[in-house]
């Protein structure tokens, strides 16, 4: 599945209506302990306070989605949810490695937080090459030309 990176901050969520559906629909499928707020009020909260989304794009819809947000040196990945009816084809996988991509491109780390993070997401995180830090509180991929943890 050809699926490409699309980067959602406010004011691109703002000016297209067909990702602020896709968006939802992604959120919508995710199940409900894994968001903190209803959908609308979680995308709304992520994307007002400054934050932004990486999406997997395949023609014309968003399949997949994870929020992030911005450090300075690092990107804290969180909510990665993938439509229900594209699940177990690589989405997921494919978005991951193309952050991962952009984010070596800008010289980022990316991090997740390890806390209630389910098992099958830390599973799939240390296929991807990340590892736990020591302290055991957040999961980072060690990029090319990082080095070891900062």
């Amino acid at each position: 599945m050809p699926v490409t990176l699309q980067q959602l901050d406010r004011s691109a969520w703002e000016a297209d209506p067909q990702a602020r559906l896709d968006l939802a629909r992604i959120y919508a499928d995710a199940p409900s302990e894994r968001l903190p707020l209803p959908v609308d009020d979680f995308i709304h909260e992520h994307l007002f306070a400054g934050h932004f989304y990486f999406c997997a794009r395949f023609g014309e819809h968003l399949l997949g989605a994870v929020a992030v947000q911005d450090s300075g040196e690092a990107w804290w990945l969180s909510h990665l949810c993938v439509r229900k009816s594209t699940r177990r084809s690589g989405v997921g996988s494919r978005l991951l490695a193309l952050v991962g991509e952009s984010a070596s491109l800008q010289g980022r780390w990316m991090r997740v937080f390890a806390s209630q993070l389910p098992v099958a997401d830390q599973v799939l995180l240390s296929r991807l090459g990340y590892r736990l830090t020591p302290a055991g509180d957040y999961f980072e991929l060690n990029l090319p030309g990082k080095g070891d943890s900062e």
